[in-house]
């Protein structure tokens, strides 16, 4: 028995004894376990034990939920198996539970002494969901800069080549590409909110799990918990010389306390063919042939070797396993991953191994926490196909790929890309690693220091081989090589070492004001190195690239080659944050920060930022408004950098030149600068303002975010012409030109229904940019304009991009059609506006002299997304739209291959005997083939169905069927306007040999027990 004396002492201890706090009645419920004496003047309260366990929707226990007695205040939390057990001193007490993300209950205690509690998920779950921000974390409700959160749930279902695939088309601004299509090895092009450099680094900062720089390869897609994308300035500024570009921060799953649990994901995918670009079949070559439309040979076959190169048996399958759990002071999750993608395309494949192991421990009276994570991954890729669909389709097609006696023929003009299929391998190996760690240990309440390190590497191995028959042996122009075999071997590594020590401090006072700082100190070098080396002549095929010395060493046939580079950053940061009640929010970072990379009289860099919000529903003036549950205004300011330069940019740097008799009578080689060094070579800087709003309204049914920002970037680094003397070198890479870009981002999220067996939600994501090239010049580099996007093909027709002070980014410059003459030639207008022949128009740089004009932008004015997502009862449905609107994209397939009077013995489109029948001239460009990009998608339909098992010991199953990319809308006539490029400075030039736009289905299950 446990008798409080509330401190008292001899006699008035004796009274209390006789006092009525003694007294039981048959109502009472008593404990022998804990007795709290009251003072006699008090009500009489007999201590009891309540215990229970507290469950989320899906029955499992929810570790951590807080549980207050309002009555009396003692408190407790629920233990790794949801279990609790607090003191109450009567029927009337009143407990209250609470966890984020969920609805508070009140439960009154009664004569019960075990309660199951079970948590509903709160209808402003979003408001309190946490999301990871730079160096920590806070509530939605405390965000005061932009950044969207998007978890598991919302991720795309159609299998992902590359991790950041989840994200297309889910953040406003955020805009992720497929220029590759679905080959398996291509990357995407990211952009966040516009172009923000000329030459520096286009791309978000990746960060996983507290490592920059992350490779995107130790990512699957069933391991990542979550993405936090950081749009504005002050949300990123955090990341210093490394976020002009924006920071994208993943997170992976962790292990969490209580029982074990596994789960396995799994999916098959098959691709079709949507379409592919329609010319010429053997028939209608004929045909055109005897009408004399066609200038060619009728070599009396009928081929269509683009179905060759169809991988017809493409399956690909990926397959997760995952263990997690733990007990009161550790917890782990450890997962193994095998994908096998297999592309569209013969000889282009990518196998996968990886795995991920988390594991956590605390002790020291859970003061202190340490956190370990280790990933690996193992892949295989094979790069030899995915091309050559160009070759196939202007190939005549009445000639074989073959002699007749079965052999391969080749021609010099055209590769015989069967050939190359199954007479060469280009093949790469790549070993992937990273290990982290991080401590943390509670100095005493409130403060809590940290140490985070990281190590990660990345090995490729590419080899590459071409047998002795091969089309490339056979036709060398080196007459003793002729005929041997060709071999390559190449290898990479790339390393970053890290480490990180913060403190971070949190308080409340007053109940009132909550006040959490960090600060911290950061040290990161970056190895790159490599070697490669090539021969030919090798007279069997046996050994491949495994014995490069197998064929002897020649001058102009043997290559070599070997690189190393560095750079070291490091950096000091503080960042506070401060929060008054929910009405009032405020942040401060600062970022001080140092770089190799910078010159030798700009080597530190200062990143401020600040920002603010404030909750409108928190005043008095709200109560009424009652369509209004939440409303929340937000501005902010930051400043960032970009060192995605090459390293040693502002040195000399020494490099070979010719070998030259030396006076020796020796034949050596020479050495000399090939690059100027500029001392004041400094970050390309970004300065942005960002004003939000956060709004739900409509009974929480309606939820949003609307972000209006402006941001410019100065001392954009490019290479100029430097002037001889003084420079050793006839170029030189400095800070000059300004970019700025303004827009709109709106996310909404609406719930027609919600009902215990149905529910619909909708959400919408759009935006709009607007860049502009405010000036390349200054008064010392001189430059009006930088030209981009290569037309190629015939023609020599230059760049299709010009992009001029004070102009947008993207805007096509050329000829404006003015019609055919009545023999076929074209006609264009000038400045003036005259009709006049191609003779005459004036091509120059300068805009006062130049008779070409802007005729079209290839970057899209408005991003937008729309899904459509249904629940009854175990069924769920998913469809999401995707759309980019009023933008053009250059139609170069037409300009090679639409036009009949071009070079001969080869295969056209159709189009050039219809849509550009009219032609009897040369390749040109002009807005002729400049048409709309315009369109909508059915990007994905998803069906899954949730079975109930009856099983207890299985948590979930679900299995879904998805297809992927299953209608177009559009009135672009070239390929599918989606896998052209729109990001980066070059966007908006179809590809003459575009990997083939497919239609996906999927199967997958996901299976937790």
């Amino acid at each position: 028995m446990k008798i409080n004396l509330l401190k008292t002492k001899g006699l008035f201890a004796i009274l209390l004894f006789s006092g009525p706090a003694f007294s039981m009645d048959s109502g009472s419920i008593i404990s022998t376990r804990s007795i709290e004496l009251k003072m006699p003047w008090q009500h009489n309260q007999v201590l009891s034990i309540v215990t229970g366990t507290v469950v989320d929707n899906d029955n499992q226990p929810v570790p951590g939920v807080g549980i207050k007695n309002i009555i009396n205040g003692k408190s407790a939390i629920t233990d790794a198996n949801g279990k609790f057990s607090i003191e109450t001193v009567g029927a009337n007490d009143i407990l209250r539970f609470s966890y984020i993300g969920f609805v508070t209950q009140d439960v009154t205690v009664g004569t019960q002494t075990s309660f199951n509690i079970k948590l509903v998920q709160s209808a402003t779950t979003k408001l309190n969901e946490v999301v990871v921000v730079g160096y920590g974390t806070q509530t939605r409700n405390e965000i005061t800069s932009a950044i969207t959160k998007v978890d598991s749930a919302d991720f795309r279902q159609s299998g992902s080549r590359n991790p950041l695939d989840l994200l297309i088309g889910k953040v406003a601004g955020l805009q992720i590409t497929r220029t590759g299509g679905t080959n398996p090895n291509s990357g995407v092009g990211i952009q966040l909110r516009g172009v923000t450099t000329l030459a520096g680094a286009a791309e978000p900062l990746i960060i996983i799990d507290g490592i920059p720089g992350g490779n995107l390869d130790l990512l699957q897609q069933d391991d990542i918990e979550s993405f936090s994308v950081l749009k504005d300035g002050s949300a990123a500024a955090i990341y210093g010389t490394r976020a002009n570009a924006g920071v994208i921060i993943v997170t992976t799953k962790k292990g969490k306390r209580g029982p074990s649990k596994f789960d396995y994901n799994s999916f098959v995918r098959t691709e079709t063919l949507v379409k592919r670009p329609d010319f010429m079949t053997a028939a209608q070559y004929r045909e055109r042939l005897a009408s004399g439309q066609v200038s060619g040979t009728d070599y009396g076959g009928d081929f269509d070797y683009f179905d060759e190169l169809i991988n017809k048996d493409n399956l690909s399958h990926n397959h997760n396993f995952a263990v997690s759990g733990g007990g009161e002071n550790s917890f782990y999750r450890a997962s193994v991953n095998f994908r096998d993608v297999q592309g569209f395309a013969r000889e282009n494949a990518r196998k996968e191994y990886g795995l991920r192991l988390s594991l956590t421990q605390t002790g020291f009276e859970n003061r202190l926490t340490a956190q370990f994570n280790v990933a690996a991954n193992f892949n295989n890729a094979n790069l030899l196909g995915g091309g050559g669909w160009e070759t196939v389709l202007t190939r005549n097609p009445t000639e074989s790929y073959y002699n007749p006696d079965g052999t391969f023929k080749f021609t010099r003009n055209i590769t015989n890309e069967i050939a190359r299929l199954e007479q060469e391998k280009n093949r790469r190996q790549q070993q992937t690693t990273s290990i982290d760690g991080k401590v943390d240990f509670l100095v005493f309440k409130g403060l809590k220091a940290s140490v985070f390190g990281a190590h990660q590497r990345n090995y490729n191995l590419n080899s590459e081989y071409r047998d002795r028959a091969s089309q490339n042996s056979v036709e060398i122009d080196v007459a003793e090589v002729v005929g041997g075999g060709y071999a390559s071997r190449s290898t990479s590594l790339s390393q970053n070492f890290n480490v990180e020590p913060t403190l971070e401090y949190n308080t409340v006072i007053g109940n009132q004001h909550k006040i959490t700082a960090v600060a911290g100190y950061f040290y990161r070098y970056e190895v790159n190195e490599g070697f490669n080396a090539n021969n030919r002549g090798y007279l069997n095929d046996i050994f491949e690239d495994n014995n490069l010395a197998a064929a002897p060493i020649r001058l102009n046939v043997t290559g070599i080659g070997s690189n190393k580079n560095d750079n070291t950053l490091i950096a000091g940061f503080a960042r506070v944050s401060y929060a008054f009640g929910d009405r009032f929010f405020a942040q401060a970072s600062i970022r001080r920060e140092g770089s190799s990379r910078f010159g030798a009289n700009n080597k530190w860099a200062t990143f401020p930022a600040v920002s603010g919000g404030w909750n409108v529903t928190q005043e008095n003036f709200m109560k009424n408004v009652k369509f209004v549950n939440n409303l929340k205004i937000r501005l902010g300011y930051g400043e960032t950098g970009n060192s995605g330069f090459a390293n040693y940019s502002s040195l000399v740097l020494l490099g070979t030149g010719g070998i030259y008799l030396f006076p020796t009578g020796s034949y050596l080689q020479t050495y000399g600068p090939t690059r100027n060094p500029n001392p004041n070579l400094r970050w390309e800087r970004k300065k942005e303002m960002n004003l939000g709003i956060d709004f739900t309204i409509l009974n929480n049914k309606l939820t949003g975010s609307i972000d209006l920002y402006n941001r410019t970037i100065k001392d954009l680094i490019d290479t100029y012409t430097s002037p001889q003397p003084p420079f050793i070198v006839s170029s030189i890479i400095t800070n000059v030109g300004t970019i700025s870009a303004k827009g709109i981002e709106i996310t909404l999220g609406y719930m027609p229904v919600k009902t215990d067996k149905f529910s619909w939600n909708i959400d919408f994501a759009g935006s709009t940019t607007r860049n502009v090239l405010d000036r390349y010049s200054n008064d010392e580099y001189k430059r009006d304009l930088k030209k981009f996007g290569a037309i190629g093909g015939f023609g020599a027709l230059g760049d299709a991009i010009r992009t001029y002070e004070g102009r947008k980014v993207g805007e096509f410059w050329g000829k404006r059609f003015a019609g055919f003459t009545p023999d076929g030639k074209w006609t264009f207008y000038n400045r003036n506006g005259d009709v006049v022949s191609n003779a005459q128009i004036n091509t120059s740089d300068f805009r006062d002299q130049t008779d070409l004009a802007v005729i079209g932008n290839a970057i899209p004015k408005y991003y937008l997304s729309l899904t459509n997502s249904f629940t009854f009862k175990g069924f769920d449905f998913r469809v999401f739209l995707r759309s980019k609107l009023d933008y053009d994209i250059l139609n170069t397939p037409a300009i090679s291959y639409g036009n009949k009077t071009g070079v001969s013995n080869l295969n056209l489109l159709n189009s050039a005997y219809t849509k550009y029948a009219e032609i009897n001239d040369t390749y040109m460009y002009s807005d002729y083939y400049v048409e709309s990009g315009s369109f909508m998608k059915i990007d994905e339909v998803t069906l899954g169905y949730t079975f109930k098992t009856g099983v207890k010991s299985i948590r979930n199953l679900r299995a879904y069927v998805t297809g992927q990319n299953l209608a177009t809308i559009t009135g672009y006539t070239g390929n599918d306007p989606d896998f052209v490029s729109d990001t980066g400075l070059g966007p908006g030039i179809d590809s003459r040999s575009p990997y083939p736009s497919t239609r996906q289905f999927l199967f997958g299950v996901s299976f937790g027990f």
